[in-house]
């Protein structure tokens, strides 16, 4: 089957991948324009446009993929089906109605429709999700499915780990659709939730609303793509890239202080009081440097803002409102 491919991040490599050693190898991969990325902002292409080259695969990059000379260009292709995956912006009409379409979405739909639905699934606890292959219409995500297969998200799984195990399930099953061509079902109109997209309020770590449980699943739904952070004083930020939530449920609770407090448990871990429960901060990485256990950062900079603050601890977090 001739195939025009839409995708963009480095989910969508590893679908377009999958795709092209199928039988329904894409004549063209459309992405989207190169954009600065890095500290440098260096101007560069999508990751998908660096994969598709590799693979032998012509690249197109409009700036707008529903503007007309997208349009032509994938036209021009005469595929059988586009694949969307990852792409980044939404499809409209007339490209929407202009060929079949087949969108690789991470997420059981109607459950987590949007444009986060990995991160939100970690960050809400579910045990499971999965990969849906949708039909994609106006409304976001809402489109008929014709596949769907389960994941199971692990207690210590965190974006980019359940991200590769869904991104090789989406493309296996997006191979599978392509091949069986299963028919279309609507989605149900119960159990509809919403993924919406990671903003800087997502990123920050607010430990004297939130529970020690909740923040570590924050954690492992932002890293290590985006990142989370608590603030310290002088609104200095600290990057957490690993932490463990300390609930006292089977697990003895260390004293550390009020929600907010962030202070060095006897036993040298770094710690930081939720409300409730306590979160073990296992891997940071301070501003402007790279991350780094937890430890060695209490023997740097951590031991001068502690020996500072004296025994009340450090007080993190408490700039969040401004």
């Amino acid at each position: 089957m001739r195939t025009v491919y839409l995708g963009t991040s480095e989910f969508a490599v590893v679908v377009l991948e999958r795709l092209a050693a199928s039988d329904h190898r894409p004549q063209l991969v459309v992405t989207r324009p190169d954009r600065p990325r890095g500290r440098g902002r260096r101007l560069a292409p999508p990751p998908v446009a660096e994969a598709a080259r590799a693979l032998g695969i012509e690249v197109a990059q409009p700036e707008k993929v529903n503007g007309w000379e997208a349009r032509e260009l994938i036209a021009a292709a005469r595929p059988d089906a586009v694949v969307v995956c990852a792409f980044g912006a939404l499809i409209d009409e007339p490209l929407l109605s202009a060929h079949e379409m087949l969108n690789v979405h991470p997420s059981l739909l109607p459950r987590w429709r949007g444009a986060a639905p990995i991160e939100r699934a970690i960050e809400a606890g579910d045990e499971v999700t999965g990969v849906s292959i949708m039909r994609p219409v106006l409304e976001m995500d809402a489109g008929p499915v014709c596949l769907a297969r389960e994941e199971a998200i692990r207690p210590d799984d965190d974006f980019g780990v359940l991200s590769r195990r869904l991104a090789e399930l989406g493309g296996d099953l997006l191979v599978e659709a392509l091949d069986r061509r299963p028919e279309f079902v609507d989605q149900p109109d119960e159990g509809v939730t919403i993924a919406p997209k990671v903003d800087a309020a997502d990123r920050r770590l607010d430990p004297e609303r939130r529970g020690a449980v909740e923040l570590e699943r924050r954690v492992r739904a932002l890293t290590p793509h985006v990142g989370t952070w608590v603030e310290l004083p002088e609104l200095e930020r600290l990057g957490v890239r690993r932490a463990r939530a300390i609930s006292g449920e089977g697990d003895p609770l260390p004293a550390v202080g009020e929600p907010g407090t962030l202070g060095a448990g006897a036993d040298g871990r770094l710690l930081l009081a939720c409300a409730p429960g306590v979160l073990e901060l296992c891997e940071v990485q301070p501003a402007g440097g790279r991350p780094m256990p937890a430890a060695d950062w209490l023997r740097g900079r951590g031991a001068d803002l502690l020996r500072e603050a004296g025994s009340s601890g450090v007080q993190a977090g408490r700039g969040l409102d401004r």
